[in-house]
């Protein structure tokens, strides 16, 4: 095989990529998603009725858990108590989190688990309703899996599986983006992942806020 030959062939496959390398410096790109929360009417723990359009205006990021449960729910907490305090001088950013145990989960019990994470009041909700609205809030709106577990073997604190993702809302009440809200505890040193995944996070919270 003659030189030019073995030039003209190295030309041919740097130009159909066959020898390009991905870019280790290059970060995962998140998709902008778009879809609409649908109107719904809840009680915060300290009693007032929280609707959609009482949102908007700010950015807010949505999370769901119960209070009795021994799964994943402190972790997805500690991970928007994280966030809090790195938002903290960011008056148009506020975090809302859904109760997926509504009925045993009452005002005073969300209290009291909002107090003792440090929950600002003013800035982090926590909301509870009816089970059936709330769960069909999660599943159609946020898309996001949720149900109770039947069984005689479900344990006190494991009643429901729901996910334990965060959703990015913007001021219009779109929600725009997902993340994870814990790490992974089945991938080795996934906690270098999950800052990762939360540093694209707040980037996209600051996006949304210009």
């Amino acid at each position: 095989m003659t030189r030019r030959l073995l030039l003209l062939l190295l030309v041919f496959a740097t130009g159909c990529g066959l020898l390009a390398k991905p870019n280790p410096n290059t970060a995962p790109t998140d998709p902008d998603l778009d879809w609409k929360i649908e109107p719904f009417s809840l009680t915060e723990r300290s009693g007032k009725t929280v609707t959609d359009k009482d949102l908007q205006g700010s950015v807010w990021v949505a999370s769901f858990i119960f209070t009795r449960c021994t799964g994943p729910c402190p972790a997805v907490t500690s991970s928007v108590g994280r966030l809090q305090k790195e938002f903290k001088d960011e008056a148009g950013v506020k975090f809302v989190t859904f109760t997926v145990d509504p009925q045993r989960d009452d005002l005073s019990t969300l209290k009291e688990y909002a107090n003792s994470r440090g929950a600002d009041p003013d800035r982090w909700l926590f909301l509870t309703g009816d089970e059936t609205t709330i769960h069909k809030l999660l599943r159609e709106t946020f898309k996001q899996a949720v149900g109770r577990k039947v069984g005689e073997d479900v344990k006190p604190g494991d009643e429901f599986s729901h996910s334990t993702r965060l959703m990015v809302v913007d001021s219009n009440g779109v929600i725009r983006g997902i993340y994870a809200g814990m790490p992974d505890e089945r991938i080795p040193d996934s906690q270098a992942d999950f800052d990762a995944n939360l540093t694209r996070l707040k980037a996209r919270v600051k996006s949304l806020l210009k």
